[in-house]
């Protein structure tokens, strides 16, 4: 298989697991959440603090994959000094 083929499935891959990531951790706080109050009889109080936790937490996954799996093969440039092409302009002669 040619490697850029197989680099590019290799991402959808992960991109496919990010999604499963996100769902999981936040449907997963949210039944947790649901299943608090009704033991302790509390409202929604457990619900709604545990889905904003799950939401930061998919998010997180989202993150963490995406710097994981999907980092770029060439360098950022970062400033004009390593810029070959770039050079500066000469001083004015008085």
């Amino acid at each position: 298989m040619d490697p850029e083929i197989r680099k590019n499935a290799m991402q959808m891959a992960y991109a496919s697991s990010i999604g499963i990531a996100m769902v999981l951790a936040i449907f997963g706080c949210l039944i947790l959440g649901a299943y608090l109050d009704r033991k302790f009889d509390s409202g929604n109080v457990f619900t709604i603090i545990l889905l904003f936790i799950g939401i930061a937490a998919g998010f997180r996954n989202l993150y963490v994959l995406i710097k994981k799996y999907f980092t770029d093969d060439e360098p950022i440039i970062k400033s004009i000094k390593s810029e070959p092409h770039r050079q500066r302009p000469a001083p004015k002669k008085n």
